[in-house]
């Protein structure tokens, strides 16, 4: 027998993954080249060159004991102290090693913050749509998540409703930004609103509140838009990051935490944190992988190739009918389903091998969400099948 908590998390798997294996299945009865499958982030666009040539070079001139041993749990003090320099350097910052945690992505670094912060019984909000995996993370430590409902006119948070929902237990808040599934970048304004309104109800209840900034498509941005880095404008902020979209490398794991001294008890929270990724079983984050980011902090992933898809999906189905949320980052578009119930919507675009995820998995029914991070192709000859799932829905 499985543990009773396993049961309905077996039960509830993500539908994304659900989605993504259904893909496979059709792709072996019809051809991959046959199958439009939009249900994972799971980047198109390959690693840039200096990620192979950095592995190359790591294995070739370092001592093998060394990059495959282990090292502190926080990770490589080198590769930390090269990530913070360069958060220095573009947002005007001034972090150095001991504010950086190394992480098994952005999952584990969540996993690890929570473990660190969350007393069971206490809330983590966040807004929807959201990342639906962050009920899981939550609950893994006994905490509740609290979901501010979706403002579907232009998916900024609905912050009269944040302040309403917090109370004495809230205990952190997971600002996703770009946004997925969405691809809505906060604002400027947006963060400040937010801060004020925590700064305020941590004097009011006197708790501390953390802002947990979850920012995998930092680097995913469209059209010159800005998006803000949270520290700035909070001192309780802890940042999430992984390298899984912005070198494209999600199989590789490897990500960071940030934690300024700004934040309370700052010497506690990094300690707790490195000793959180022993508990939790990840001990330091993948070592050869830490000493190849380094060496690629610079890096920047083709973001050509994704705004290519996004105008090209965005644009192809506002013809068609469908109403969608533009992009401003991430690789993700967010349609409006014709009808209510957007699973039907689903089920009739997998009748023409388009794979889609239903929005009820992000907090948010009605809606749909797309990963455009596919090629190019197959979002050229989604269209066709598309257009047929608009005459069936009345578009």
């Amino acid at each position: 027998m499985i543990a009773d908590s396993m049961v309905s998390l077996v039960k509830n798997s993500s539908v994304i993954r659900a989605m993504f294996e259904e893909g496979n299945r059709l792709a072996k009865l019809y051809g991959a080249e046959n199958v439009y499958d939009f249900s994972l982030g799971n980047p198109n666009v390959p690693a840039p060159a200096e990620v192979n040539e950095a592995v190359k070079d790591i294995v070739d001139n370092e001592e093998s004991t060394f990059i495959h041993g282990y090292m502190s749990n926080a990770g490589y003090e080198d590769v930390r102290q090269t990530i913070a320099e360069s958060l220095n350097r573009r947002f005007g910052t001034h972090f150095n090693h001991t504010n950086i945690v190394m992480t098994v992505g952005a999952a584990g670094g969540l996993n690890t913050i929570f473990k660190t912060l969350l007393n069971p019984g206490e809330e983590v909000m966040t807004f929807a749509p959201f990342f639906g995996e962050y009920r899981n993370y939550v609950s893994n430590f006994g905490g509740k998540l609290v979901v501010v409902s979706p403002n579907t006119v232009d998916f900024q948070p609905k912050l009269d409703e944040f302040e309403a929902k917090i109370t004495p237990k809230t205990r952190a808040v997971i600002v996703n930004n770009p946004n997925n599934p969405t691809g809505v970048v906060y604002s400027e304004d947006t963060i400040k609103k937010m801060a004020a309104i925590m700064d305020k109800k941590q004097k009011e209840y006197g708790t501390e509140i953390y802002l947990i900034a979850d920012e995998p498509y930092r680097e995913l941005a469209y059209d010159g838009v800005d998006v803000p880095y949270l520290t700035k404008y909070y001192d309780n902020t802890i940042v999430g990051y992984s390298y899984s979209k912005s070198l494209s490398l999600p199989g590789e794991r490897i990500g960071y935490l940030v934690i300024p001294d700004e934040v309370t008890d700052s010497e506690d929270v990094k300690s707790a944190a490195s000793v959180a990724t022993r508990i939790l079983g990840f001990v330091n984050a993948p070592s050869l992988m830490q000493r190849v980011v380094a060496k690629c902090v610079d890096a920047q992933v083709n973001l050509e190739a994704y705004d290519k898809n996004r105008k090209a999906i965005y644009e192809g189905l506002t013809k068609l009918g469908f109403e969608c949320v533009k992009p401003e980052g991430a690789f993700y578009l967010f349609v409006k389903s014709p009808v209510e119930d957007e699973t039907v919507f689903c089920e009739a675009a997998k009748k023409h091998n388009i794979l889609m995820v239903p929005a009820s998995s992000f907090g948010c029914p009605g809606y749909v969400r797309i990963a455009y991070c596919v090629s190019y192709d197959t979002i050229v000859n989604s269209l066709p099948h598309f257009a047929e799932v608009a005459k069936e829905m009345g578009l």
